[in-house]
């Protein structure tokens, strides 16, 4: 695409205030326009301004469940899903990121807000030091940069769920297993959500490095293999954080029943000894005449044999080890 045509669509888009969702950022012959939450007039605008194959358009807009990646003469469609954190439900979810690459055009569209993509923009429009590191090559390695940076975010938040599973621990320990049974499904429900949005990544890697197109040059296959590494370190330590999770569910549960047994026991222990007086006394109640029913201390008999009855029940038991 001519300069003269690219300068004349960045003026396009900075005269154009109504679409407020579309951001824009260039340098020299690499622009990069970010959309949020698309619509149909940003499809119109894209389908009027660039030579992007229709069905990448189409996707553009239309949510995926999965990842995906496409070559098409024009461009590159690539559909990625970055973890996110909903802090009212205390859970990890899915953030899709819609990415089209073309010669001189980097184009992103989003529903969520991606916190470290915004950043990035930010700093790229603030500093041009910052658009010449990253925007001098191709689209290609700015998209690296970007995949590079949202994947780097995911380690913070996985530090956050091993501090959260070291609380966790404490409080196991600490005779709190039955409010530990709550945090410890959060915690297991963060890393399933996790894992689910994380494991399909590493095939939008691996496309790209094999993938054989002039929109990515040969210089840049090795950093996104380096971002493969980077996707395998991330799914090693949610191993690991999953395997801790479960490891201290399997205590906690191990606690909270022995605890629980121990309360039955004791229950149990008490009925045991109650009941012999349960049935001295049931039959000290019949209509019949009751020994030492006329003594003056008939009452303190009647309870001095009781408690023989229930030292008995107790002596029986530790004979038999039963306590």
């Amino acid at each position: 695409m001519p300069v003269s045509q690219i300068r004349s669509i960045i003026q396009d888009i900075k005269t154009n205030q109504k679409n407020k969702n579309m951001r824009i950022v260039t340098f020299k012959d690499i622009t990069w326009i970010d959309f949020s939450e698309p619509n149909k007039d940003d499809l119109i605008y894209l389908g009027e301004n660039f030579n992007i194959h229709p069905l990448a358009l189409e996707e553009f807009t239309t949510p995926t469940i999965r990842p995906k990646a496409t070559k098409y003469n024009n461009c590159i469609f690539l559909t990625v899903h970055i973890p996110l954190f909903d802090v009212v439900n205390r859970t990890t979810y899915p953030g899709e990121l819609d990415i089209v690459v073309t010669k001189t055009h980097l184009i992103t569209g989003h529903k969520h807000e991606i916190f470290q993509l915004a950043d990035l923009f930010d700093s790229l429009q603030k500093s041009e030091g910052k658009r010449r590191r990253y925007m001098s090559e191709s689209p290609a390695h700015l998209l690296y940069h970007v995949l590079e940076i949202l994947m780097e975010s995911c380690f913070p938040k996985l530090e956050h769920m091993s501090k959260n599973l070291d609380n966790i621990e404490e409080s196991v320990f600490s005779g709190k297993e039955k409010d530990m049974v709550f945090e410890i499904s959060v915690i297991k429900r963060d890393v399933l959500n996790f894992r689910r949005t994380l494991k399909p990544q590493r095939s939008i890697l691996e496309s790209l490095t094999q993938m054989r197109s002039s929109l990515v040059p040969k210089e840049i296959i090795p950093y996104y293999q380096d971002l493969i590494g980077t996707n395998i370190r991330l799914w090693n330590t949610l191993e690991s954080i999953k395997e801790t999770t479960e490891s201290l569910e399997k205590t906690n549960n191990s606690l909270l029943s022995n605890k629980l047994n121990s309360t039955m026991k004791v229950l149990t222990i008490f009925s045991a000894v109650m009941l012999p007086m349960t049935v001295y006394s049931n039959i000290l109640a019949m209509s019949a005449d009751i020994p030492f029913g006329t003594h003056p201390f008939g009452f303190w008999i009647h309870m001095g044999i009781m408690l023989v009855i229930s030292m008995f029940t107790i002596i029986m038991f530790k004979t038999r080890n039963w306590i």
